[in-house]
């Protein structure tokens, strides 16, 4: 674990290495959080882009039948708290008084045991929600369609930018039209390619290139590889392909 001798030292370690391991801890903890506040998003019965596995018979909602509720993630949430929470005693605890103090020994004694117990269950119980998680790709597609083309605006700025267009006249032109989808005027391509001054700087091949949902996915093996090494890549790729 790399742990070695406190080189300045009295009767008690200075208290400022437990703080940043409780620091540490904390960090961990708003990590899992993170990623359960996520899944309990993706869950919401508007979205359902994913979902905690449901066992058969499982109860969701009291009130409502239809739901199911992320229970485990919404569990993590509060856990990470209550982690994080334990940061401040034990910063609290860094000043000691003639560096021979023991005020801080109530404190550790609780917090210590409850902070490593509490990060070991939830990073159990992620690991348990990840590996079961359930996930929508029709879903994600159906939501991405609903915005009629609005995820690609970012990318038709750009492109006007690249050909010579100012920055701010290319976000105005953009965004006029796509204020028009917001109203449900018509979708975003066809707002744009009927537009004289995107059509005068864009042809209708460049425009459409814009909308290519590729485009958001190049660097997903990379990042895998970089994470989980080559061979997780390249499983994931051989999914999306499949």
């Amino acid at each position: 674990m790399g742990l070695a001798v406190e080189p300045v030292s009295t009767q008690v370690i200075p208290r400022d290495r437990h703080a940043m391991y409780f620091a540490t801890l904390g960090v961990v903890a708003s990590s899992v959080e993170r990623l359960a506040t996520e899944i309990r998003h993706l869950q919401r019965t508007e979205v359902l882009e994913a979902e905690e596995f449901f066992s058969e018979g499982q109860k969701g909602s009291s009130a409502m039948p239809h739901k199911r509720n992320p229970v485990l993630s919404e569990n993590l949430t509060g856990l990470a708290r209550t982690v994080r929470a334990y940061v401040t005693p034990a910063l609290e605890d860094v000043a000691l008084w003639h560096e021979r103090d023991i005020s801080h020994s109530s404190v550790e004694r609780v917090i210590g045991p409850d902070a490593t117990t509490i990060l070991d269950f939830a990073l159990a119980r992620l690991a348990g929600i990840i590996d079961k998680l359930v996930v929508y790709p029709g879903n994600m597609q159906k939501n991405l369609e609903r915005l009629g083309g609005l995820i690609h605006s970012q990318q038709v700025m750009i492109a006007l930018t690249q050909k010579g267009v100012a920055r701010e006249d290319a976000y105005a032109v953009v965004q006029r039209n796509a204020m028009r989808v917001w109203r449900g005027e018509g979708d975003f391509l066809s707002l744009l390619a009927a537009d004289k001054d995107v059509r005068k700087h864009l042809s209708a091949a460049e425009l459409k290139e814009n909308f290519d949902l590729g485009y958001h996915f190049k660097h997903v093996d990379t990042i895998f590889e970089r994470v989980f090494g080559k061979a997780a890549a390249g499983s994931d790729r051989s999914r999306r392909r499949a």
